[in-house]
């Protein structure tokens, strides 16, 4: 390829350039202009044409900086925040408008126009589209910040602190007897498992009760199937001829956890599916099964109350004791094994699945990365769901009226008995 050539193409694609970056800025422009499309001409301060030139202004100022000096990009860019600052004070005389969303929109066209030419005009692209949406979202936004709760904001932050600040920090290193413990990969699962939980919570506390029965049921399987098992156990004894309707909502529940386990272990040990998935597809068709049928018998009967969502989705205190629980349990796994072999992890696994079966599961699939055979840890999460189950077959029994201990009780007996024969004899 000659001289002429590759300089034909290169002026040919900076062209290309240039008018991605005019038809973002009027992608935004497009928007601004009908958000203030009520406002007579001249009123507006930047509309889809000055959004447009904004743009290209941007990818001239690119081209300007690669071929005469590296100062046109700034120096254009700090002429473009000024003459919009002389627009928006001027207006501020007239309307009383401290908004600066529109100053930053203009910022932003023009930077990414400079994108465009410069860097990759699909990064650009993607930017000025996420950019008009957050733009023609006001009212939306604006609606989930004033619905939104004091502790569920501050959730969210700690979720942010223990995931993007905290995780990082920790060592990526076998610690411990048998080097079990690695401090990041503990915190990691305490993440997942948080992360998890808050997204059925909030998934619950967005579409609220008017979604029935088998939506609430199942994203409170995600974020606590016990307080679901309690609260519903509670209501039917209060009134007892719901009482299918929260057999129905206990089940659903319940059977939320055994995706959960298929979830861990596809992140954690992917080597471990092809064991686990059949008893626990077994165990979730038997609690699903009964549910949808106790529920397409009972339809015309659905209004029940969801729990409480006054707790915190993310208490770091919570997420400290699980992370304790979890080195707790692996120490006690690897010291159980060596001295009862796969009978100790058996009866660690029955014993932790009564109050929690993520640590359990959680760390039997991280030991059969490394010296847990793993038959023995399909069977030893299956034992842990099935208990942790039965525990809820109880709530429901003694806390609930009995109609709903027998619907609850009859399908978890046949789901334990079956996971289990399913993962013995696989």
């Amino acid at each position: 390829m000659d001289d002429v050539t590759a300089q034909f193409l290169t002026s040919h694609q900076t062209t290309i350039h240039l008018a991605i970056a005019l038809l973002l800025g009027a992608i935004i422009g497009l928007e601004r202009g009908w958000d203030a499309r009520e406002q007579k001409s001249g009123e507006r301060i930047a509309g889809i044409r000055t959004f447009a030139l904004v743009g290209l202004l941007g990818g001239i100022s690119a081209v300007l900086a690669k071929e005469v000096t590296e100062w046109a990009f700034p120096v254009l860019l700090l002429s473009v925040v000024a003459m919009g600052i002389a627009a928006f004070s001027e207006r501020l005389e007239h309307i009383r408008n401290f908004s600066i969303t529109g100053m930053v929109g203009l910022v932003l066209t023009f930077c990414f126009g400079a994108i465009a030419v410069a860097v990759d005009p699909v990064m650009a692209t993607a930017a000025a589209v996420i950019t008009a949406i957050i733009l023609d979202k006001k009212a939306e936004i604006h609606g989930w910040v004033y619905k939104l709760k004091d502790h569920e904001l501050d959730a969210a932050l700690k979720l942010l602190l223990i995931s993007v600040v905290m995780l990082p920090l920790l060592p990526n290193q076998k610690m411990g007897p048998g080097g079990v413990l690695n401090p990041r990969e503990i915190w990691w699962m305490v993440v997942m498992i948080a992360s998890i939980s808050f997204v059925g919570y909030f998934a619950i506390r967005v579409a609220g009760p008017r979604k029935g029965i088998l939506f609430t049921s199942l994203f409170a399987g995600l974020s606590s199937s016990t307080a679901l098992t309690l609260h519903f156990a509670r209501q039917s004894e209060k009134t007892p001829q719901l009482s299918p309707q929260f057999a129905t909502g206990i089940l659903i529940a319940c059977g939320t956890m055994f995706p959960r386990i298929l979830v861990y272990c596809a992140v954690i040990n992917r080597d471990l599916l092809p064991s686990l998935i059949w008893p626990v597809l077994t165990m979730t068709a038997l609690l699903y099964g009964p549910a949808f049928f106790i529920w397409r018998r009972h339809s015309e009967q659905l209004h029940v109350s969801q729990p409480a969502l006054s707790q915190n989705p993310l208490d770091l205190t919570s997420a400290l004791v699980f992370g304790l629980l979890l080195t707790a349990i692996l120490l006690l796994g690897e010291f159980l094994k060596s001295w009862l072999g796969d009978a100790g992890i058996y009866m660690l696994a029955a014993s932790s699945g009564v109050a929690d079966v993520d640590a359990i599961t959680l760390s039997l699939t991280r030991m059969s990365n490394n010296s847990l055979a793993m038959n023995t840890a399909v069977i030893g999460i299956v034992i842990a769901a099935a208990t942790n189950n039965l525990v809820k077959s109880g709530m429901a029994w003694s806390l609930g009226n009995r109609q709903t201990g027998l619907l609850v009780a009859g399908p978890m007996v046949l789901s334990l008995a079956a996971g289990l024969a399913v993962a013995w004899f696989q």
